[in-house]
Order: structure tokens, then sequence, then C-alpha cells
């Protein structure tokens, strides 16, 4: 999503400055906005992207998606036990975010470029993208992310966390991380916009890759991000159980 120069937002609580809420408005044009179905199954990985096993055979071409690994079958959240550890996923001072998200629950947390982004949870990656493929004219749905880092948290929950300026060295589709790990820079990649933040989400693992639709963001992240920057570990796991019961695992939309 990178297209200008670096540009940060002065934090109030989880309330922005005036200067965030127009960056919050001009990103519903961007990340927030509606995409069309990515067609067919899950494509072979492209170059730049990192797999830690086979993919399903092509049925687009390799350039329309990041490479992912997995099995495609729903899953859903573990209870778990009680004592997750979680940590806010850009650490530092200059950080601020919006309570709620346009279109969908999620959550941009606006920070200058190239701050850190950590792994909130303990757990395994599970899809990566170190190529940004967004174009205004090619199908945004599964591409507006950019660079990502898809991580499926030993408590059964998948964090999301794209418009990256790079994915870190050593990050890769089934690498174990633990929570506070580095896996990557905020950025502006995708379709940020040419704004610098994080856009962060939390859903059911479901086909743990390439299911865009739910994997940018199905449940509402605020009130962890609250707690974890206060460094209290609330759990989503609840959140996410109780929304995988209700929907499963949706289509494309």
């Amino acid at each position: 999503m990178s297209r200008g120069g670096t540009r940060g937002a002065a934090p109030v609580g989880h309330r922005l400055v005036p200067l965030a809420t127009l960056l919050s408005v001009t990103l519903t044009a961007g990340c927030a906005q509606g995409h069309p179905p990515l067609p067919g199954a899950t494509p072979t990985p492209a170059a730049g992207t990192a797999s830690a096993g086979s993919a399903p055979a092509p049925t687009t071409p390799a350039a329309s998606a990041p490479r992912a690994t997995g099995t495609a079958t729903p899953a859903v959240a573990s209870k778990g036990p009680t004592n997750w550890r979680y940590v806010f996923p850009v650490p530092g001072g200059n950080v601020s975010y919006h309570p709620t998200h346009s279109a969908y629950p999620a959550t941009d947390i606006f920070a200058d470029c190239g701050m850190p982004v950590v792994a909130v949870a303990d757990g395994r990656v599970v899809e990566i993208s170190r190529v940004d493929r967004y174009s205004k004219s090619g199908p945004d749905g599964p591409l507006n992310g950019g660079r990502f880092v898809s991580l499926l948290g030993d408590d059964g929950v998948r964090y999301y966390g794209s418009h990256l300026t790079d994915v870190a060295i050593g990050i890769e589709a089934g690498t174990r991380v633990r929570a506070g790990q580095r896996l990557g820079t905020v950025g502006r990649s995708g379709n940020a916009n040419n704004v610098c933040h994080l856009h962060f989400a939390i859903s059911p693992p479901c086909a743990k890759t390439g299911d865009w639709w739910i994997r940018r963001g199905v449940v509402w992240p605020a009130p962890f991000l609250d707690a974890w920057r206060k460094k209290t570990s609330k759990s989503p796991v609840d959140k996410v159980n109780s929304w995988h019961r209700d929907r499963g695992c949706p289509k494309a939309p």
C-alpha cells in the first residue's frame, strides 16, 4: 500500500485525534470495502510467498493469491486453558486505533511505517505474503492486504495482520512463534490508501488459508486490544467460538 511519505497518528487512549479520524474515514474506501470472491480453490503458491506444506492444484493464475498451507477443513477455536498470554500487536507509544471498522469487524492500528509488528499469542504461522500484488485494476478481494502474516494461536484463534512493509526474516508458513516475537513491520502495502497502519483481525481458522473473507475479520478486536495494551490477557476464544457456532464457515460473498 506504500505510495508516499511516512505518516503516524498520535494516540488518545484508544480514540484517535482528529487527524487519525480523518485517516480512518479515508480508509473506508480502501481496506474496509467489500470484495469479490476468489474464484476456484486455493491457488498454487507464487514466487515471494512461503509455505510449510503442499498446496491444492491451481485453478487461478499463480500470481493472483499468496502461498497457503494447511487443509481446507473447518475448525472451531478450542476452549483451551484460561491463562493464555496475549500482547499488543504494535509495541510503542505513538500508536492509536479506532474501536470500529467499516463494512466488517476489524481494527486499523495507526503507527509509523517501519514500527514492529509482533505475534499477539504463542502459535504457528499458517499463511504469509511477502509480495504486494494489489492492483486497483485487478481482483482486490484476496489481495487488499498486500504483505501479511496470518497466525493460528495455541488458543485456536486466527490472528491476521496486513499492509506490512515487510515480513520478518525467518517467518514462514509453519514457523512456530511466541507472543511478542517480531513478524514484520507496519506499512501501507495493498489497498491502504497510502496511510501507514496495521489492519488487525480475529477469526476462527476455518479453511486456515485462502479464505480472505473470514480472515480479514469477524470479531471486533478493540476490546481485546484495550486489554492487551494494559498488559491484561483478555482472551477472544469465547467470542470466536460463539461466532463460529452461529455461522460456521461462510462461503465467499
